[in-house]
């Protein structure tokens, strides 16, 4: 449970709930997320609003986004955003194990494009401003401007989502753990498996009438 209210769709203002009723539906599991983001529609609108385009738009390989999104993720220790990418780069070809040791430098299944997208996530994420030219040279080698500059803003925004999730505890959604299991991860891949008793121990004090 959240540390603020859950807002429902019929509590924000009509020009933002087709983003909320979308982004719920269509782009994942995230309701949680959304109804948390629904206290600032702005932010709501833009934010989201911004993923599903470029989701529409999809110029980033969604393998090389994953990749990108998980190692920050585990950077960060997301409990949350680790449980809800893992399954997403699964289905993009990655075995479990690669996806739980994604960060090991030599780690097993990435190609060369991966580990240099896994690598240019490590780098922004813990050194953004120390950053060497050559990356970016072998970047573009393989990704357009375009594809780079919305590499850089997906792999800084999954950061900001990382410490918005924890911050305000947002719950996970029922079926995340079963997805991620289902595709032969474990839950101990992922940072803070403990937190997922403290979360179920709190939905069930929510249940019981008082």
């Amino acid at each position: 449970m959240a540390r603020v209210r859950d807002i429902d769709i019929s509590e924000v203002p009509e020009d933002v709930r087709p983003v909320y009723e979308r982004f719920s539906n269509e782009y994942g599991p995230f309701l949680n997320q959304v109804k948390v983001f629904a206290h600032r529609p702005p932010a709501l609108k833009h934010i989201m609003g911004l993923l599903l385009d470029l989701a529409d738009e999809s110029l980033l390989p969604k393998r090389h986004l994953e990749i990108a999104l998980v190692a920050v993720s585990k950077l960060n220790e997301c409990t949350y955003c680790v449980a809800h990418h893992t399954p997403r780069l699964v289905d993009q070809g990655l075995s479990a194990k690669t996806v739980a040791n994604i960060l090991d430098p030599d780690c097993e299944g990435l190609d060369d494009i991966d580990r240099l997208v896994r690598d240019f996530a490590v780098e922004v994420t813990l050194r953004s401003n120390s950053l060497r030219d050559d990356i970016f040279d072998r970047l573009k080698q393989h990704f357009s401007e375009e594809q780079i500059v919305e590499l850089t803003l997906r792999t800084a925004l999954c950061g900001f989502f990382n410490r918005f999730n924890d911050t305000l505890q947002i719950g996970m959604e029922a079926g995340v753990i079963e997805d991620m299991l289902s595709r032969g991860s474990r839950i101990d891949d992922l940072p803070h498996p403990e937190s997922l008793e403290t979360q179920d121990d709190v939905a069930d004090q929510a249940a019981i009438p008082h």
